[in-house]
């Protein structure tokens, strides 16, 4: 499933919010709201999200939970923090809403405050050519932000009774599971995405835990049937955020 990557920098409206994107170089797409509709948010009153560009998972999450946990967007790009701070001030939560602009790296080496709830929609390609886009490379490979360096930030900031939540391209998420043990982390639940029934997994959203005594709970999720239809489970999964549904 490629990311949706628009070139028109016109906002996109959802139903309780807007996305202004004029100033970050991945726009909205399937992937973040996909993870921003399916992370459990359960008890989840401090929120991080990393590489929180256009602020797109962030407010879907304030939505969520009406304004009453404490969301941080991080970002080391400064353009994206201007972005995301002009969508939380302009939503309807932005008092509970705030920007940092650091790596992850710095940013768990020195913070003391902990989440119960840490989301990532991040860079996963590890090899290939690179594009002639230096913010581009930013945003879609690991060269800034290599997942052991996600895991070892997380292990720092989550509390021990906290859930980190991600999207990956099947491979990267298998490999994603691999490392992560070694960060004491398990995967808790993991939905297979798909874009048709006869097309291979593209996707995986991945829950993990500290807790390994844990057994993954796993489904999977189609979004298209027949020619441009989507499917009534992608339909009940984003209905709070698409206009159309």
């Amino acid at each position: 499933m490629a990311r949706m990557i628009m070139e028109e920098t016109k906002p996109f409206f959802f139903k309780q919010f807007k996305v202004a994107q004029d100033k970050v170089v991945m726009k909205v797409g399937t992937d973040g709201v996909l993870l921003g509709a399916w992370i459990d948010v359960t008890g989840a009153a401090t929120i991080l999200d990393v590489g929180t560009g256009s602020g797109l998972i962030a407010l879907q999450l304030a939505q969520r939970l009406e304004g009453k946990a404490d969301i941080h967007g991080i970002d080391i790009d400064p353009a994206a923090c201007e972005q995301a701070r002009e969508n939380f001030t302009a939503s309807p939560w932005g008092g509970c809403m705030t920007v940092i602009q650091d790596s992850i790296q710095d940013y768990s080496g020195r913070e003391s405050k902990k989440y119960e709830l840490i989301v990532s929609n991040p860079p996963f390609f590890t090899g290939g050519l690179l594009s002639l886009n230096p913010d581009k490379n930013d945003a879609r490979h690991t060269t800034k932000l290599p997942h052991g360096d996600l895991l070892r930030a997380v292990s720092r900031l989550l509390k021990p009774a906290g859930r980190l939540g991600l999207i990956l391209p099947y491979l990267q998420g298998l490999r994603f599971i691999e490392i992560s043990e070694s960060y004491s982390l398990f995967p808790l639940r993991i939905t297979e995405v798909r874009t048709r029934e006869d097309k291979p997994v593209e996707r995986m959203l991945i829950e993990f835990t500290y807790d390994k005594r844990v057994t993954p709970q796993g489904n999977t999720l189609v979004i298209h049937q027949g020619e441009n239809d989507f499917t009534p489970q992608y339909k009940d999964l984003t209905r709070a955020f698409y206009l159309n549904f």
